[in-house]
């Protein structure tokens, strides 16, 4: 008697059933030397368990364009280098003898004698570094509420308007706001510089020995040609400039954030805090150290409005300052040789503290991404 083979176990109920390969009908016999389900061919990995992930290699199809593109961004960025650099070798050829001359005294020396033998930088480089520092510290809360109001409060209509002001504030030449600065805003300082002194005399940097506030015969006329005057007059140039970096960054903050920070209860104010600050801090350094690059260069301005003195001035009330460029300006059309060497041995040394000031912004605007702390 012939015994039929048992039937198979039925399957499990919600159990997967094997698909049949393509072509074939369901409920059919796979074809001979076909492998069984669960078996593994060698080489492949059943679709039932996942393979490593491998990256793909995406290739992008440049055109004649694309590659036009590219070459002329990367001779650009060589070019400006190659640019920078021949202007740091020329400075430095033309001031060697000067420097050699002087020595480490370059950078000590109060005097500019040149055919003397007596000269450095320290008087002007210090003049230099206070009337930036002076004009950031007002340009600063200036731009930075300027951009606020423009980028955040300020209706359609007026904002642009105040967009096309602050640009024109920016294309305005130096020798205007020099202009401004000596013939009314030096007359409306003095007064201000008086009471500062007077009250504020305690610190060091608003102390003013020339001049007794108990003395009603006391003359005003030594808080002219200051420091602070000069540092006025660049502040307005470097603002604009520092108000349109700012303004750019603060108007692209993610509009998802903000309602987001305004749908969790947020007011204006803290929208704005925790928002657009944030993100715009990039910006803010940008602009900040951009215009602070400007104000250590500016020349006109500061030569108008300020009266040269060779000597380190800690008041910055006080009559009496330099800058580099204002000392190239002034000496460059009488110079000797000797003396043109050593005007751009000090040029160099200006060079220098600009580069450094604008790496030195580069790599905290590396750090502190916009965006990233939003």
């Amino acid at each position: 008697m012939i015994k039929s083979a048992p039937p198979a176990p039925a399957p499990a109920l919600g159990a997967r059933q094997p698909r049949p390969p393509v072509g074939q009908p369901p409920g059919s016999q796979p074809p001979l030397g076909s492998q069984p389900p669960g078996s593994r061919s060698p080489g492949r990995q059943p679709e039932s368990e996942p393979g490593p992930d491998r990256p793909r290699r995406l290739k992008a199809a440049n055109g004649p364009a694309d590659r036009v593109f590219r070459y002329g961004a990367h001779a650009s960025g060589l070019i400006v280098l190659a640019i920078m650099t021949l202007v740091g070798v020329f400075l430095a050829i033309r001031g060697a003898e000067a420097i050699s001359q002087a020595g480490g005294r370059f950078l000590t020396e109060q005097d500019w004698e040149p055919n003397s033998g007596r000269f450095g930088i320290a008087a002007v480089m210090f003049g230099t570094i206070a009337v930036a520092l002076i004009a950031i510290a007002v340009a600063l809360p200036l731009a930075l509420g300027t951009a606020t109001y423009i980028s955040e409060y300020a209706p359609t209509g007026v904002r642009s308007f105040l967009v096309g002001v602050v640009d024109l504030m920016a294309a305005i030449p130096s020798v205007v706001y020099g202009l401004w600065g000596m013939f009314w805003l030096e007359g409306r300082l003095l007064p201000v510089a008086e009471w500062i002194s007077a009250h504020f005399g305690w610190i060091p940097i608003f102390k003013v020995d020339r001049f007794d506030p108990q003395d009603p015969l006391a003359t005003p006329t030594v808080f002219t040609a200051s420091a602070c005057l000069a540092g006025l007059v660049v502040a307005m140039m470097v603002a604009p400039i520092a108000c349109s970096v700012m303004r750019e960054v603060f108007a692209q903050a993610p509009v998802g954030e903000r309602e987001g920070a305004l749908a969790l209860g947020a007011s204006k104010w803290g929208m704005i805090r925790s928002v657009v600050y944030p993100f715009g801090k990039g910006g803010i350094i940008g602009g900040t150290m951009l215009g602070l690059g400007r104000a250590l260069g500016e020349t006109i301005a500061v030569y108008m409005v300020i009266s040269p003195i060779f000597v380190i001035n800690w008041e910055i009330l006080s009559t009496g300052t330099n800058s580099v460029s204002s000392l190239i300006a002034l000496h460059y059309g009488e110079a000797s040789n000797f003396e043109l060497s050593a005007l751009m041995a000090a040029g160099l040394a200006l060079f220098a503290v600009t580069m450094a000031v604008n790496f030195g912004a580069g790599i905290i605007i590396q750090r502190s991404r916009s965006g990233e702390s939003s």
